[in-house]
C-alpha cells in the first residue's frame, strides 16, 4: 500500500494531516536533514574565516553560494543524500558527502575537506535538533498556545460580571466569577510561558568526546573553545555546553519538555472544568446543521473538542514524559539510545498542535447559558451561610457558625425565605439584619484584580 493519510499508520500523518503538516520542516527526516546542512555549512563558512588555517579567503559570492546550498535545500536533496545513505549506511556522513558534492560544482574543491572538520556526528546533531526545536517553539508552539491564552483572556474579560457557583470537593461553595475562574488558566499559563522564555536552548559541539581532540592536534594555535562559543551564539542562536561527553546534557531540553508537559496539564485542567460546565448546562455549543453528534440519539450536542485536546493532552505528556526522564542519562561517553528517541521529538509536538486546535475550536463554540447559571445559584442559598456567620463574629455573636451548620449542613432545602428567617431570629440590630439580608448567591462573590 502507497502511504498516504488512509494509510499510516499514526494518526498524526493519517486523521490529523493537515493539522501537523507544518511541523514537517522542523521535525521530518527531510527537516533533520535540513538543519544538519545549514549547521555544517555555518561551520565551514565560519571555519574557513579564520587566518590561522592559511586558505585563500572566501570571496562574498563564494560564501552566498554555500550559503545557497542550506537556503534552498530542497526534498530532491533529501532525496540524494538518503541515495548516499543507502552505501555510507551512516546519515551524518551522507550530509557531508552531499556538501562536498556541491562544492565540487561550485568550483571550490580546495575546501572540501573542511567540511565536517574535526567534528562528530553529534556536533552536527547537537546543535541541529536544538535550533529546530528552538525555532519551532518560537515560530509555531508560542504563538499558537499565546493565541490560546488570548482567548481564555477575551471570554475573562467578558464573564467577569458573571457570578458562578463555586464547587468545591464537588460540593457547592462560596460563589465566585466566571471570567475570574478562566483568569486562572490565564494567570497559570502566563507562568509557563515566561518560563519557556527563560530556558536556553543548549548544544554541544567539542569534538569526538567533546574536547576538541582532532581540532586541537591539527592547529594548536586555535582558540577552539572560544571559536566554538562564538560559533553556536553567534551564529545558531545556542548555547554551548562547556564540558561534555561525545552528546549534550540534554537537561536544557528536559526543562523545556518538562514545561510543555506543565502547560498540557494546566489545558487538560480546563478541557476538564469546561466538559463539566457544559454537562451542567452553563454553556451550550453552537451546531452545525449537518453535523451529527450521535449516531443513535439525534439530539446529542457532544463537548467533543474538549475531548479531544484531552486526549491528546495526554499522548504528548506520555512521551514529554519518556523523553525528558530518558534524554539525560547515558553510559559512559554516550550511548545510542538518545539518537533513536530524538527522532521522536515532533510526535508529541504534533499531540500538542492538535489539542491547541481542538480546544481553540471548542472554545469558540461556547455559548454562555446564563440562566442555568443564575437557577443554580437561586437553589443553593446555602452558601451565604459563610458570608452570615462570618459578619456575627465581627459583632461577637456567640457561636454564629454552630448556629448557621444547624441551619444549613443536611438540611432537605435552603432558600431566601428560610435565610431571612434566620437573620429575623437574630438577637442583633435593624441595620446588620438588613446588612445580611442584603447578601445573596449571586453577590456573594468576594473580590479580585479587575480584568483588563
Amino acid at each position: 500500500m502507497e502511504l498516504h493519510s488512509l494509510t499510516a499508520v499514526s494518526p498524526v500523518d493519517g486523521r490529523y494531516h493537515s493539522q501537523t503538516k507544518q511541523l514537517a520542516p522542523y521535525f521530518s527526516e527531510f527537516g533533520l536533514m535540513k538543519y544538519r546542512v545549514k549547521v555544517e555549512i555555518a561551520y565551514l563558512i565560519a571555519l574557513l574565516q579564520l587566518p590561522a588555517l592559511g586558505l585563500k579567503p572566501l570571496t562574498a559570492a563564494q560564501i552566498a553560494s554555500l550559503q545557497n546550498i542550506g537556503a534552498q535545500f530542497s526534498e530532491a536533496d533529501a532525496q540524494v543524500i538518503k541515495t548516499i545513505e543507502a552505501t555510507t549506511n551512516h546519515d551524518v556522513k551522507a550530509v557531508e558527502y552531499f556538501i562536498k558534492a556541491q562544492l565540487h560544482d561550485l568550483g571550490l574543491n580546495e575546501y572540501k575537506e573542511y567540511v565536517h572538520f574535526g567534528l562528530t556526528s553529534q556536533d552536527v546533531n547537537n546543535t541541529a535538533i536544538p535550533l529546530s526545536i528552538k525555532e519551532f517553539v518560537a515560530e509555531i508552539y508560542i504563538p499558537k498556545l499565546t493565541a490560546i491564552r488570548n482567548l481564555f483572556l477575551e471570554q475573562a474579560k467578558a464573564w467577569q460580571g458573571v457570578s458562578l457557583l463555586a464547587r468545591t470537593h464537588g460540593q457547592p461553595a462560596s460563589p465566585t466569577s466566571l471570567g475570574k475562574e478562566w483568569m486562572v488558566f490565564v494567570e497559570r499559563l502566563d507562568n509557563q510561558i515566561k518560563q519557556l522564555h527563560n530556558i536556553p536552548f543548549g548544544c554541544k559541539f567539542g569534538g569526538a568526546t567533546g574536547n576538541f581532540n582532532a581540532h586541537n592536534v591539527s592547529f594548536s594555535n586555535i582558540d577552539w573553545i572560544q571559536f566554538a562559543n562564538d560559533f553556536c551564539s553567534k551564529q545558531l542562536g545556542l548555547q554551548r555546553q562547556q564540558y561534555t561527553t561525545q552528546i549534550e546534557h540534554y537537561d536544557n531540553l528536559a526543562a523545556l519538555l518538562d514545561t510543555c508537559k506543565r502547560i498540557d496539564v494546566i489545558l487538560m485542567d480546563a478541557c476538564k472544568d469546561i466538559w463539566q460546565y457544559i454537562s451542567m448546562d452553563y454553556f451550550k455549543q453552537t451546531v452545525k446543521k449537518d453535523e451529527v453528534g450521535s449516531s443513535a440519539m439525534p439530539h446529542k450536542v457532544n463537548p467533543i473538542d474538549f475531548e479531544n485536546a484531552e486526549g491528546n493532552f495526554g499522548l504528548a505528556n506520555a512521551l514529554f514524559e519518556h523523553l525528558s526522564t530518558k534524554l539525560p542519562i547515558s553510559r559512559l561517553q554516550r550511548d545510542l539510545t538518545d539518537s533513536t528517541v530524538l527522532r521522536n521529538i515532533g510526535v508529541p509536538f504534533a499531540h500538542v498542535l492538535i489539542s491547541f486546535n481542538s480546544l481553540t475550536k471548542g472554545l469558540g463554540k461556547i455559548i454562555l447559558n446564563e440562566s442555568t447559571l443564575q437557577q443554580d445559584l437561586e437553589n443553593n442559598w446555602m452558601v451565604v451561610a459563610e458570608a452570615l456567620q462570618t459578619i456575627l463574629r465581627r459583632e461577637n455573636y456567640p457561636n454564629p457558625y454552630e448556629a448557621l451548620k444547624a441551619l444549613t449542613r443536611g438540611a432537605a432545602k435552603v432558600d431566601q425565605n428560610s435565610i431571612h428567617a434566620f437573620v429575623d431570629s437574630l438577637e442583633v440590630n435593624d441595620a446588620i439584619k438588613a446588612e445580611l439580608k442584603a447578601i445573596t448567591p449571586s453577590n456573594y462573590i468576594g473580590i479580585f484584580p479587575a480584568i483588563k
